[in-house]
């Protein structure tokens, strides 16, 4: 549910919205690790400025964990 979001979003904010590739990676019962994998001039766009947009990603997915009781660390890669 939360990577499917985090894809869609993602796709909105950037120029090249074919290049993100969204991942989540299951570390244990209550860690799980979301990579967004963008194109080299999207990651200014998807971290924003002084880092608001990831920030406004990472708080939505903290709600998440009211939910399902998973953490999620959300990590932005240039491709």
């Amino acid at each position: 549910m939360i990577t499917k979001f985090i894809e869609n979003y993602a796709k909105l904010i950037v120029s090249e919205p074919n290049d993100v590739e969204v991942t989540k990676e299951i570390v244990d019962d209550t860690f799980a690790q979301i990579t967004i994998v963008a194109n080299s001039s999207d990651i200014g766009k998807l971290i924003g400025k002084n880092g608001n947009m990831i920030n406004a990603l990472k708080t939505m997915a903290n709600g998440c964990k009211a939910k399902d009781g998973v953490s999620y660390k959300i990590q932005a890669i240039a491709n």
